[in-house]
């Protein structure tokens, strides 16, 4: 016992001056806004995909769990002393997208042990909880019993393996009251109408749950505040489904609400007593909403609510309620400049613990070790596609042409069809790590081929995936966006930024280590968030210079094993090779485009997951060493 006390006191006293993961970026000072605290407050995350080690290549996002566990901690105690209430919210997809999660065997490991660390009083699940059995196993069997009457389950059921019964995931709701004000708040945790799920999970539509009992039984328990969270686009019509269901019953209630999916920050407000915020993506940011004004209820406000939904006349009203939100980046000095702390005051003994819990675990995953190093940036979305600084055409140019290689056909034209949602990240110039492998290419996808497809089918299929929409819906079973990156269900056209330096005119801005002592001269910024909403221009906690987005396709194509003349005459046949992810919609494309092919004509290409080849590649093609 000793020893391993001794162990965490020298862990302690290692990670005191830097509590983020050792060979991380150091963070970078920006202007900042502050957090307006109101009567009721919230941290929110949503997406994280286990980037809980932080952006160890991006100076701006670089803390990790350990680092919001002791933010979080200081705003709790700064809670207390104002005599106001803070709450923690995290709406789904925690898993899939990170070597911390990815790279161990199985999947999560260690995962489990370093979320639960953080004190969450409202959690979700994401429909990456839910693409594999293993996946929804987990959650049902160490994420709920971890967050035992935390963990909402409004719309979302499990198969219990052992008797064959369908039973909710979790408790449908949670009826509570607040640590220092006692108001009274109902939550519901929902999940978008979800259809892609492992069959040992039942994911119920919204427009369904609604109907049911237990809801209608919530929706009358008068609470001071409705809090809806979920895995669900602030903006998608599920949302909007609940809103309108409670507003029918509670006039004035405020309903708060908290999204994710789709990858952005967004904020937005369904009328004057609502409000809605979703918080990005990959621990790039810590959402913020505060709401000020008298909350809490009396007696007769809620005998006078309960006569106007009866006697359908105007019940007393709420008054003077106030909505704020800020977009946190998950930055060290952004988390000093809020708590008002250093670097060593910040860091708590529970934060730097699991600081240190993370750092042991990526090295005993290794999830350093270089397969190569990156000669150039490569962009998702920073680039335009086709380009040269495009992840895509490196993909269909240089990567794919090489990788999808089946021996036995290796004579045989084939076209490779891969989906842009199977990469989630941009790689960085320098070292490409097992970690980055995981970051980059998360999912288990293989390749798999139909073979012997006519060309004139099989060359309409990628302009079908691309363009059928609908029409293309009819034959697959869930939107066709699914195929590619999460963002686009939000930003459907490009955002290209002429002057991408933002101005401070009449915006009160601190720099985020000191006063800007009534400069005239504007800081130098870096590039970051610069969001948007239905609110304003202002979420943003920290200033950045602006980033463009460039929309890029659902799907790409490499044509590969084609000869000069093949590639000026139409060929006789090829193989159609594709990620099995995308298995529904090719086969759909095909009967549009006159192939009669069915899951039984479908065979593997090549062994390995498409993370392992590109794994592969990179220690064969780019250098060693950076």
């Amino acid at each position: 016992m000793a020893v391993k006390a001794s162990i965490l006191v020298a862990s302690a006293i290692a990670t005191l001056a830097r509590a983020m993961q050792p060979g991380a970026a150091s963070p970078i000072a920006a202007p900042m806004r502050d957090l307006v605290w109101g009567k009721l407050n919230f941290l929110h995350t949503t997406d994280t995909h286990g980037w809980h080690g932080g952006h160890l290549q991006e100076a701006q996002y670089s803390a990790d769990w350990g680092d919001y566990i002791s933010f979080a901690e200081h705003l709790r105690k700064q809670a207390d002393e104002q005599g106001v209430d803070l709450l923690l919210v995290d709406t789904g997809d925690r898993v899939e997208g990170n070597g911390l999660y990815d790279a161990s065997n199985p999947k999560g490991k260690y995962y489990y042990d370093i979320y639960r660390e953080q004190d969450v009083d409202l959690i979700c699940t994401g429909n990456h909880e839910l693409y594999h059995a293993s996946t929804a196993d987990g959650e049902h069997l160490r994420t709920v019993p971890n967050f035992q009457g935390r963990y909402i389950a409004s719309n979302l059921d499990y198969i219990d393996p052992k008797t064959g019964l369908q039973i909710p995931m979790a408790q449908r709701y949670r009826k509570f009251q607040t640590k220092n004000q006692k108001l009274t708040i109902v939550a519901m945790g929902f999940l978008f109408d979800f259809t892609g799920n492992a069959n040992n999970t039942v994911v119920q539509p919204v427009r369904e749950t609604i109907k049911e009992q237990w809801f209608q039984d919530a929706i009358k328990e008068n609470p001071d505040v409705f809090v809806v969270f979920g895995h669900v686009g602030v903006k998608m019509p599920e949302f909007k489904e609940i809103f309108t269901a409670i507003r029918k019953q509670n006039w004035f209630t405020p309903i708060l609400f908290f999204g994710g999916h789709v990858h952005v920050r967004d904020a937005t407000a369904y009328d004057s007593k609502s409000f809605a915020i979703a918080s990005g993506r990959y621990f790039e940011t810590i959402g913020w909403m505060s709401v000020d004004g008298d909350l809490k209820r009396t007696t007769k406000d809620v005998v006078a609510a309960a006569a106007a939904v009866n006697d359908d006349a105007p019940s007393t009203e709420v008054a003077g309620l106030s909505f704020h939100r800020r977009y946190i980046d998950n930055n060290l000095l952004g988390l000093y400049y809020h708590t008002g702390l250093n670097e060593s005051t910040f860091p708590t003994d529970h934060g730097r613990n699991v600081s240190q819990m993370i750092a042991q675990v990526r090295k005993d995953l290794d999830l350093d070790y270089t397969f190569g190093c990156a000669p150039k940036d490569l962009w998702m979305t920073r680039a335009p596609y086709p380009s040269e600084d495009s992840i895509y055409t490196w993909l269909e140019k240089e990567v794919l042409p090489e990788v999808a290689i089946n021996e036995d056909r290796k004579d045989v034209p084939h076209l490779v069809i891969m989906n842009t949602g199977a990469i989630r990240f941009d790689i960085f110039k320098g070292k490409f790590t097992r970690d980055t492998t995981y970051i980059i290419s998360p999912f288990l996808s293989v390749l798999n081929y139909i073979p012997d497809v006519p060309y004139e089918v099989a060359s309409k299929v990628i302009g079908l995936l691309n363009k059928a929409g609908r029409i293309l819906e009819e034959h697959a079973p869930m939107d066709a966006r699914f195929m590619a990156i999460p963002e686009q269900f939000a930003i459907q056209q490009d955002i290209i930024h002429e002057n991408p330096m933002p101005s401070f005119a009449g915006d009160s801005i601190v720099d985020g280590q000191k006063p800007l002592s009534g400069a005239k001269k504007e800081p130098v910024l870096i590039e970051g968030y610069t969001t948007r909403d239905d609110i304003g221009d202002d979420g943003d906690d920290a200033i950045h210079s602006a980033i463009n987005f460039h929309v890029v396709p659902n799907a790409i194509q490499a044509e590969v094993g084609f000869s000069p003349k093949e590639k000026d005459e139409t060929p006789g046949k090829v193989d159609l090779v594709f990620f099995d992810f995308i298995q529904p919609w090719v086969l759909g494309a095909l009967k549009i485009s006159g192939g009669n092919y069915t899951n039984d004509d479908v065979k593997s290409y090549v062994d390995g997951t498409f993370t392992e080849l590109m794994a592969g590649w990179i220690k064969e093609n780019w250098p060693a060493d950076c």
